[in-house]
């Protein structure tokens, strides 16, 4: 099989199309490269969809934790504590669990699934590191513009709108760059996890793992992996330091820079 007969056969293979059967022998580059690079395809679905729907959690989490009602308060502060406090893989074994118990009861029997079930832990995970890092923008946003909004009549919705989450967002988004980087690696975790996967068909980690276990030999593709995830951190670093440069189009040619820091230990 030529290199651009595998990438027709394989390139889509992790959502269901292409070859039916794993390649059982010639595990060229062409193959290892074809198939994570299929796999990649399900750490952007778990990647993009937690971010999305994680952000708005997160702000309505970290609103919360501001707000004066002591029940808002606390329950936000339990919900951080809780998803910041124990790692993620024990939250996707422990999730994938609880989903199975309640499939055997008869109810949501979709969330065993790892595209349901572990994206909607990711979602979770995202949005308690997310809320603390807007909570923590929320606190510093600079009273003098607080007050500038109220002396220009503008009050409640209207005045956090405007001014309260413009400034907000301009403060944490070089922290919630980092978060979003961070979330993207972590999707690794969905299929080394409980949840299982379905026709083998999983992420770029699964197939980096298969062919490990064929060949004998991880230092193939577990670089190639770590390839394709240099190429999505740097894709992601030019996606948010665009919208950093947006947030912050008032300052002209002094937008600071986006700088990834990572994060070592979750």
């Amino acid at each position: 099989m030529t290199c651009l007969e595998t990438i027709q056969a394989y390139a889509l293979r992790s959502i269901g199309y292409g070859e039916r059967l794993l390649p059982r022998d010639d595990f060229g580059l062409c193959q290892q490269f074809t198939l994570i690079g299929s796999g990649l395809l399900w750490n952007i679905y778990f990647g993009v969809l937690a971010l999305i729907v994680g952000f708005f959690i997160a702000n309505a989490v970290a609103l919360a934790k501001y707000s004066s009602n002591r029940f808002l308060r606390k329950s936000a502060e339990w919900f951080i504590l809780l998803f910041r406090g124990s790692p993620l893989f024990i939250q996707f074994f422990l999730a994938y669990f609880i989903f199975l118990r309640l499939k055997q009861a008869g109810y949501a029997p979709f969330l065993t699934s790892a595209q349901a079930g572990a994206l909607l832990v990711l979602i979770l995970n995202t949005a308690a590191y997310s809320a603390e890092i807007f909570y923590e923008a929320l606190r510093n946003v600079p009273k003098g513009d607080v007050e500038a909004a109220n002396a220009y009549g503008l009050s409640g919705w209207s005045r956090f709108r405007r001014i309260i989450w413009p400034t907000q967002m301009r403060l944490a988004w070089p922290s919630y760059t980092n978060e979003a980087i961070f979330l993207f690696h972590a999707t690794t975790l969905v299929f080394l996890s409980g949840f299982p996967t379905w026709k083998q068909q999983g992420d770029a980690l699964y197939y980096a793992n298969y062919f490990a276990d064929k060949t004998f030999n991880p230092f193939v593709p577990y670089p190639i992996v770590a390839f394709y995830f240099v190429l999505l951190t740097l894709i992601l670093i030019n996606i948010f330091g665009a919208l950093n440069r947006r947030l912050n189009r008032h300052l002209g040619d002094s937008v600071p820079k986006l700088v990834y820091r990572p994060q070592l230990i979750r």
